[in-house]
């Protein structure tokens, strides 16, 4: 079997409906087995498009994008899209030819360094050197995109590797050594925040992404209407709580309403829930919410801490962790 055909094979493996690129001569054998696949594919008119388009679609339809570009400058058009994925946890795979394995690194016509470009706005990128990888590392980078905090992940194929002929295995399920993503908080730290919301006076949640990311919106508002606590959202966090419920103060920050941002600004607990304090919403950190503890769940460990300090961290899925908490606060 084809490098190309064995690409084309495991993309429907894991019920790829659409891809959106542009050919070019370092994917045209990748092109040639697409044509009689069962996958739809949707001509853009540049490549950012197509990266912008993967990224809409997942989050449209729950699924992983995948958009799709030729070697050099195709691959570097798509960098502001991927991007755009990075910063918003939105879980896409991105697909680019390459110059032949011989001519990397020497200059060729078309030839970019995408796996280095990229690495800073990826989960995790790939560089094909054989057909028989190819099952492997497409199983691979959809795990790692939809798992965990989802983002985006690149794959780079020569043109030679498309068009070499290798006997492929397609994994039903694969194990990545040191990927194992935090689902479960800590109980110890779920039963502190448990105790610092019932003796909070003012208490308040702060619902980003990561709560439309876990489906855990009904968990935030059972949460909520426990004890009666106001929410506000994110940019990222916008639907996840009805804006017709009493308890919703609407979006905070620069572009959001001047009752949620006096309404955290006054708290004395943040229940900050999937999501990363960013400038948009804290304005000038120094000053954000001085009076109020904060609980920040976060699935990503690396968020925890980074622009706001955080009195009490829990790592968990945020679905997951509400549920516990939820418990906690039911058995006290």
């Amino acid at each position: 079997m084809s490098g190309a055909k064995a690409l084309v094979k495991a993309l429907e493996r894991e019920k790829v409906e659409v891809i959106f690129g542009i050919p070019g001569g370092a994917t045209i054998p990748f092109y040639d087995e697409l044509y009689d696949s069962s996958i739809r594919h949707i001509l853009v008119r540049h490549e950012q498009v197509a990266a912008h388009a993967a990224d809409g679609y997942a989050r449209a339809s729950g699924n992983v994008g995948v958009c799709c570009a030729t070697s050099g400058p195709g691959a570097t058009n798509l960098t502001t899209g991927i991007a755009n994925a990075y910063m918003d946890s939105v879980p896409i795979v991105a697909l680019t030819g390459q110059v032949p394995t011989a001519m990397i690194g020497k200059d060729a016509f078309q030839e970019a360094d995408t796996v280095g470009i990229t690495m800073p706005i990826t989960k995790h990128n790939f560089q094909l050197r054989s057909v028989e990888e190819i099952p492997t590392v497409i199983k691979m980078a959809f795990k790692i995109a939809k798992t965990g905090r989802p983002g985006p992940v690149l794959i780079d194929i020569p043109k030679d590797v498309q068009e070499r002929e290798g006997e492929v295995t397609f994994p039903k399920d694969i194990v990545i050594p040191g990927y194992k993503p935090t689902i479960k908080g800590n109980i110890n730290q779920i039963k502190r925040a448990a105790k610092l919301i019932v003796n909070a006076e003012r208490p308040i949640i702060m619902a980003g992404g990561g709560v439309i990311l876990s489906d855990a919106s009904q968990e935030l508002k059972t949460l909520a209407e426990m004890f009666f606590i106001p929410v506000v959202t994110t940019l990222m966090g916008k639907g996840c709580f009805p804006e017709t419920h009493p308890l919703a103060l609407g979006c905070i920050g620069m572009h959001g309403r001047k009752v949620a941002n006096y309404a955290i600004n006054d708290s004395d607990l943040i229940i900050a829930v999937g999501c990363r304090f960013s400038d948009r919403s804290t304005g000038a950190v120094s000053l954000f919410a001085p009076e109020a503890k904060i609980i920040h769940i976060d699935i990503d460990p690396a968020e925890i801490g980074k622009n706001v300090r955080a009195d009490l961290p829990i790592v968990g899925d945020a679905k997951s962790v509400l549920t516990d908490l939820i418990s906690c606060l039911k058995g006290i």
